[in-house]
Parts: C-alpha cells; structure tokens; sequence
C-alpha cells in the first residue's frame, strides 16, 4: 500500500476529525514529542489532555459547539491548546493576523460573529480602534501577565486553567475546524471555512510529498494564525513526528535554532530565502540536520544556491487555504523554475476566462477540484456570493495564472491581477523577478504594473540591493537584456530600503501599484537608455 492508502485505511471518513486524530495518536504514541513553542514541550498525549481541558474551560464560558472563539496571539505555547480546545469541544476557531488593526480587525471579528476572543496581553492595544458595543464579543480571555483592561459589558479575565476534562464531541469531517481569514488586498478580508478533514488530507498529503518519517522534527517559524504552519501541526499529528515553533522568523538565528532543535525538515516561503542568503556563509549553515524545506514561490537560482551553502533541499508546491497541497515536488522530481506535479487526490485545469480548457503551453487560470470529500474549503464565511464566485461551475478558481506543459509539469506565472498588459503582450512579474533576483547585487525584488500614457501597463521594479552593492538601474536593466522578451524589461526602477509585506512575508503589490512611480524612480526611457532586441 501506498502511504496515502495506509492513512484512508487507518482513518476511515468518520476518524478524519481532530478528537479521533488526538485520541488514537496519544494512545498510540504517549509521551513522545509532539509540540514545542519555547520553554514548552508536550508528548502526545499531553497534548491531548491539554485540548480536552481547554475544552472544558470553553463549555464552562458558555461556548457551544459551532460558536466562533477568536484567537489573537503570536508564536506561543498557549496558541495550541485553545486552538485544539475548540476542534475538540466543536467550537470554531478563528485565528487573526496579529498585524490587523482598525477596519481590517473590526471587519474580522464582526463578520466571524465570535462570540469569545482570546487575545496575548502584549497586543491588547489592537482593541483600542475598535467599536466593540457593534460585535457579539461577550467575553476576553487574556494571555499573560499583563493588566487586565477594563472593558465595559465585556467580561475579561486571565486564560482560564483547569484539570478537567471535556469528552470529546460528536464532529463530522466536514464540520468547520477553522475560519482563516485572506489578508484582503483588493476588498474585505474573506473568512475561508476549513472543515476538519480538510487539515487530515492537507497532513496527509504535505506530509507524503515531503517524504516524512517518525520522529522527524519539523521546525516552523511561520505565523500559527497562518494555514502552512497549522498544517505543519498535522503533519507531526499524523506522521509521528514534533513540531518546533519558533517565535518569530530571524535571519540571524534560523540555522543556529535548527541545529539546537534537531530538525530535520523546516518550511519557508519565497521572500525568506534571499533574506538568508543575504547574509555571508557560515559554519551554522551547515551545523544541522535538516534535510527538506517546504518552500513555494522560491525563485530557482536562489533555490540553488541554499541548497549549495546548506545541504538542505528545497520543494516548490502549490497551495492555498482554500484548497490544500495541490501541486508540489519531491527530491526525484524536483524541476527548477516549474511548481511541480499534479498531487494524488486532485483534478486540475488551466482554462480561459469562460471556464475553457486551454491547450499545454498556452497560459490561463488554474482550476482545481478534490478527490476526496471535504479535502478543501466549504467557502468563504457569510460571503455566499464570494464562495458561488470562486467555485464557479464546481472548480475552485484560484485567481493564479499559470500553464501546465505536455510532461504534466505546472508553472507559475503570476496572480491574474498582477498580471501585465504592455504593448498588447501578457508579462508576467514572476518571471521577470526570477530574471532580477539572478542578479548577484539584488537581494530582493517586486516587479509590477503602473500606468502607461497609452492605457496599458508599464514595467516597473522594486528592489533592494545587498548591503554595499553599487549598481546602477542600467546595470539592472542591461543585466535583463537576452533573458527575457524586450517588451518585458522593466521601464522604471526604484531601489528601496524596504517592501511593504504581510506578517507571513508575501510582498504586498497592490501598495506598491498605489504609490507607483516616485521622484526616487529611475525611468529608462527619460534616460535615453535603449535596449538591444
């Protein structure tokens, strides 16, 4: 039997539910290593105990099975057992980017309807620009040590503790778990329904492209309140494995803490990598264990170059929180500059904007579907007009531009949105990132469409240099001259200091289309720069 067919076999439909995956792991495999977030190390079966007594403590708050808890709390130990807590007693949780503020926030907890919020004490003054007489919000449970506000018609308190413990309740596989909210670039932030099975496939089928074995560490510093290292949880749950958190990312610290954690598999998206290659090489790159990253959206030459000054290799895939693991890569068929193979369990397309398949080789939208009932999403929280949108005809749309090749092999070009439109030619941004990042003195670089005179787009670029590096926008663009078609090579260049981004590290464009061309931006055409075609 294949790994996949051992999980459907050891969890029929009815077990892909967060209490049975709990309970039999914990009998299964007692005080082994599962969770660690700083001085915090829980066995399995610890674990559960502390989802079944957070459980409780939730029943006795007046939480009843469906009620949504929110969750406002950065990389700490408390996040897990609250967030367990509530799959175990049927509650939903809804963890929130600890960067939302003001309307973003108050748009969160009121379309949620929460009816609890779980806050970490060092970000209490994120309620400060809130209306909160207009929320359901009944009751804060507050992590840490700090003062308790004083919040009228609110009862606010410390996290409760108790021994406890909740039995577990009667959840299906397709009851919501979690709503995780989009950061909202281009309108409200929507709420993406994630039933419980949805999180057994997206640990069953990450956790078989990275080829994982018990005991295996898997260390995180990405965001707890974000899919990929929620996923990570369930793929220690289910493979035997531990996940080490870490509080935040740090360029500094990143080999050092996977060397003293013992890992042996990590996750990193694409802007994290350049950041760590910024710095000189160093014995501790090496000083470690881990042996695979998870790491999407990773331009290949940079890919290549961790992978060279640390042994650690590095698997493009393709997710997203409304779906799963879709596409992705192993160590055999890892294909630099391609996204990867279709993964088992999916369906997926690339057609035009009327939902038409479009040939391999020819860019479109990417369209996706499951195998498996309730693998992906039930859609967007009190948006029914947003979810019948995104799954048009029965496919998820993804909003992602991308096209497959005869092989089967899928490659990213671009979000649909930031796709460019110049001189009646589709440019993609990615690609001409790759082509810039090669570029021994960028660092990093956000490529994007700004207002052309004749009502197109024009090419612009973002960049931030490696400390001491001198070269000139015509250096850059001169350095882009045969790697890419001629309509393609940026007309604007502006090196910045930094680039607007989310707490997950994904370059925020739509602020950069905002602000757009600058006094401090080089224009290759008003310096007469001319390029060879």
């Amino acid at each position: 039997m294949t790994a996949i067919a051992d999980f459907k076999a050891e969890f029929p439909p009815v077990a892909r539910v967060l209490p049975h995956l709990l309970a039999r792991r914990a009998a299964q495999y007692g005080d082994a290593p599962l969770f660690a977030c700083g001085a915090t190390r829980l066995g399995y079966d610890q674990t559960r105990a502390g989802a079944a007594r957070a459980a409780q403590a939730l029943l006795a708050a007046g939480i009843a099975q469906g009620d949504r808890v929110a969750i406002i709390c950065g990389n700490r130990a408390e996040f897990m057992p609250v967030f367990l807590g509530c799959g175990w007693m049927g509650a939903v949780s809804v963890p929130i980017n600890t960067a939302s503020r003001g309307f973003q926030l108050q748009h969160i907890l009121s379309n949620s309807g929460a009816k609890l919020l779980v806050i970490e004490d060092s970000l209490l003054e994120v309620l400060d620009g809130l209306d909160l007489s207009a929320l359901e919000v009944q009751r804060i449970w507050v992590i840490g040590d700090g003062a308790l506000p004083d919040l009228p018609g609110l009862t606010v308190e410390v996290l409760p503790q108790t021994e406890t413990e909740a039995l577990p309740a009667d959840i299906a596989p397709g009851d919501p778990l979690t709503i995780l909210y989009t950061s909202g670039t281009t309108g409200l932030s929507k709420g993406v329904v994630c039933p419980h099975a949805q999180f057994f496939w997206w640990g069953v089928y990450t956790g078989d492209m990275l080829g994982l074995r018990q005991g295996d560490v898997l260390h995180t510093p990405l965001p707890l309140f974000h899919t990929n290292a929620l996923n990570c949880f369930f793929q220690a749950l289910l493979h035997g494995c531990q996940q080490v958190v870490e509080p935040k990312f740090s360029v500094s610290g990143f080999w050092e803490a996977m060397g003293a954690s013992g890992a042996t598999v990590t996750y990193v998206l694409g802007a994290m990598v350049p950041m760590l290659l910024s710095r000189p090489e160093a014995p501790e790159e090496k000083a470690h264990q881990v042996r695979v990253a998870l790491a999407p959206g990773v331009p290949a030459p940079a890919a290549a170059e961790l992978t060279r000054r640390t042994g650690v290799v590095l698997l493009d895939a393709y997710g997203a929180t409304e779906s799963n693991v879709v596409i992705g890569t192993t160590e055999a068929t890892l294909k630099p500059g391609w996204t990867g193979l279709l993964l088992p369990g999916f369906d997926a397309r690339i057609v035009d904007d009327s939902d038409n398949p479009v040939p391999d080789g020819e860019a479109g939208e990417l369209v996706i579907r499951a195998d498996e009932p309730f693998a992906m999403s039930l859609g967007y929280f009190g948006m029914p007009e947003k979810t019948a949108e995104a799954w048009q005809n029965l496919w998820l749309h993804t909003g992602d531009r991308m096209l497959r090749a005869p092989d089967g092999y899928f490659r990213f070009l671009d979000r649909m949105k930031d796709s460019i439109r110049r001189r009646g030619e589709n440019i993609s941004s990615y690609e001409v990132e790759q082509v810039l990042a090669a570029h021994p003195d960028v660092a990093e670089v956000a490529v994007f469409p700004v207002a052309s005179d004749l009502a197109e787009d024009e090419v612009m670029a973002a960049i931030i240099l490696h400390d001491g590096a001198r070269a000139t926008p015509e250096a850059i663009i001169r350095h882009c001259e045969g790697k890419m078609s001629y309509f393609a090579v940026p007309r604007y260049v502006e090196f910045v200091a930094d680039l607007p981004k989310t707490a997950n590290g994904k370059v925020q464009k739509f602020q950069l289309r905002a602000r757009g061309v600058t006094g401090a931006t080089w224009d290759r055409e008003a310096a007469g720069v001319t390029l060879r075609r």
